[in-house]
């Protein structure tokens, strides 16, 4: 981090900024500032379970490359949906069935390559990152047609109210998917660590083979990982859209899933060691953004200091 943060003040320095005021703006806002915290703990709640949707995957040796197009389409179903609930169901209900369509459209939308994967041995690269541009773009399509809402010029699903939205942690404005982001993680790594399935999809992850030998249903597993994996993603989309926006626009993609990949490796697919990391990326979005506009400087920048912070992280600890 270190590392990063003076090639970042060298890079701050040629663009005429003082990068003192930067990192302290990043820090105050995003960390010490009451509702920056707050913020940044918001944040963390999708990227968590993002990240546990990763771990899952990656601890039975598959890729899932494919994780923003997972996202984007929960995201457009319960950006949908949620319009059509409210006023038909009391609110708890509405929640719950909207995290669990997000979670079944995450799922569903990391089986085909699963099937391919586990039937035929195709590269599940390839078919994670075709199945996500097709998600990306279907979700564009979904807004944009199907769940447009004939209210706004911009094209967007309908708004659920805010007081509609996800309830806060008390006393603060956090809402309560971060608790559900947190137990959740917490159950991927006990999962992984200390259960005879996490012990399968280890030994899947490093060697097929052996697993074969070992009487594992090695199709059952990789579906099985795949399909954890999505949800875990797809709930993460619904708990950012009930959490914090109540509406999708068209053309939205955080993109998340780049960075987090890094992040997830650098924990050594700990799902516990990778809390305290997403936290930390979270922090630098929430600070950095404001940062970036105190500086005058335009977003890109933001993504050229959180790759620096990986570089050097990723060669530190490699």
């Amino acid at each position: 981090i270190v590392l990063a943060l003076l090639a970042g003040a060298v890079v701050l320095l040629a663009l005429g900024r003082d990068p003192l005021a930067f990192y302290s703006d990043i820090v105050t806002i995003g960390l010490l500032d009451p509702g920056g915290l707050q913020d940044t703990l918001t944040r963390t709640a999708p990227l968590l379970l993002m990240a546990s949707g990763f771990i899952v995957a990656f601890w039975a040796g598959l890729w899932n490359i494919g994780g923003d197009g997972q996202f984007l389409i929960a995201a457009a179903l319960v950006g949908g949906l949620g319009p059509l609930l409210v006023g038909s169901v009391p609110p708890a209900l509405m929640w719950i069935v909207l995290c669990l369509v997000g979670a079944a459209a995450g799922a569903v939308w990391a089986l085909l390559p699963a099937f391919l994967k586990a039937w035929y041995g195709t590269n599940e690269v390839i078919t994670t990152l075709m199945m996500s541009f097709v998600g990306i773009n279907l979700a564009n399509l979904l807004i944009k047609d199907v769940f447009r809402s004939p209210e706004t010029t911009v094209p967007q699903t309908g708004v659920v109210p805010f007081e509609m939205l996800l309830p806060y942690v008390p006393g603060t404005s956090v809402h309560l998917g971060l608790i559900v982001a947190i137990v959740l993680t917490v159950a991927v790594w006990y999962a992984t660590k200390r259960t005879a399935f996490g012990l399968s999809l280890q030994v899947l992850g490093q060697s097929p083979r052996a697993a074969r030998h070992a009487g594992l249903p090695v199709k059952a597993l990789v579906l099985a990982a795949f399909a954890i994996s999505g949800a875990l993603i797809g709930l993460a989309a619904a708990i950012e859209v009930q959490g914090v926006w109540g509406y999708v626009r068209a053309d939205w993609n955080p993109a998340w899933g780049t960075t987090l990949f890094a992040l997830v490796f650098l924990a050594g697919l700990d799902a516990l060691a990778v809390i305290p990391l997403v936290v930390f990326f979270a922090m630098l979005t929430i600070g950095g953004e404001a940062a970036t506009l105190a500086a005058g400087l335009p977003n890109d920048f933001l993504l050229v200091f959180v790759g620096l912070v990986l570089v050097f992280l990723t060669l530190t600890t490699g």
